[in-house]
């Protein structure tokens, strides 16, 4: 039990500080903050299952630093290429896209991410595991089991609510398909113009989400076309 709640506070200390590095990266290329990552949260789960792939699976290759490099940049080359698609498949759209960047698979991976996998690899297993290890284990059991206890929940929470505004998000698209009258085309500028900070900042957080990016902007220009044929007859 004392390991379970040990692995599930690594994994949100390192989805946390992936979280941190992701607006470090926002900041330096965009030059704004932007709370990058699916959940509300200050958290990017998926960092922090690759960091918990990398300390299981690769545990018997410390001793071997070239090897765990490689082994690490394939372990969260998977991950990154798996979760792209699930989510795509179950949102119906593309969270972010390497399909501009050189040696890049389907525009999931590529090799200018991959290369920092492996760094980072070696850092959490060399450096900055033991680091945080030592430190968790001064905390009483009973402290820890609590913190674990409770982030879980909050993760799950966080999943249930982010999950909810995605898919309430695209039935509202489908609904929206139906009629191309000045009242649906009111409805899409409150979408695009008017959302809740959690809706816009999921759209914000991830630029690539093109399909609904697109999707919105397609149906705007149709409408306007529309509603302005019908200005026309009138005139």
């Amino acid at each position: 039990m004392e390991t379970v709640t040990t692995y599930i506070l690594l994994f949100f200390i390192y989805s946390f500080l992936g979280w941190l590095m992701e607006i470090g990266v926002t900041i330096v290329q965009d030059h704004k903050l932007v709370n990058r990552g699916f959940l509300i949260g200050p958290y990017c789960p998926i960092y922090g299952f690759g960091c918990l792939l990398i300390l299981i699976l690769l545990k018997k290759y410390t001793s071997e630093p070239l090897l765990l490099f490689i082994m690490a940049i394939v372990i969260c080359s998977l991950l990154e290429y798996i979760t792209s698609l699930y989510m795509e498949k179950i949102f119906h759209a593309r969270w972010w896209d390497y399909s501009n960047r050189k040696m890049n698979i389907n525009g999931r991976i590529c090799l200018e991410t991959m290369i920092p996998f492996g760094i980072l690899g070696m850092g959490i297993v060399y450096i900055v595991n033991p680091f945080l290890l030592k430190i968790i284990h001064t905390w009483p059991t009973n402290l820890i089991q609590i913190i674990a206890i409770f982030l879980t929940i909050s993760l799950l929470i966080d999943f249930s609510i982010s999950t909810k505004i995605i898919f309430n998000f695209r039935k509202e698209m489908k609904s929206l398909e139906k009629d191309y009258t000045e009242e649906i085309s009111k409805k899409v500028r409150e979408i695009l113009v008017k959302r809740g900070y959690l809706h816009k900042r999921l759209i914000s957080a991830f630029p690539h989400m093109e399909t609904y990016r697109e999707h919105l902007e397609n149906l705007r220009k149709e409408i306007n076309r529309n509603l302005n044929k019908e200005r026309n007859k009138k005139d």
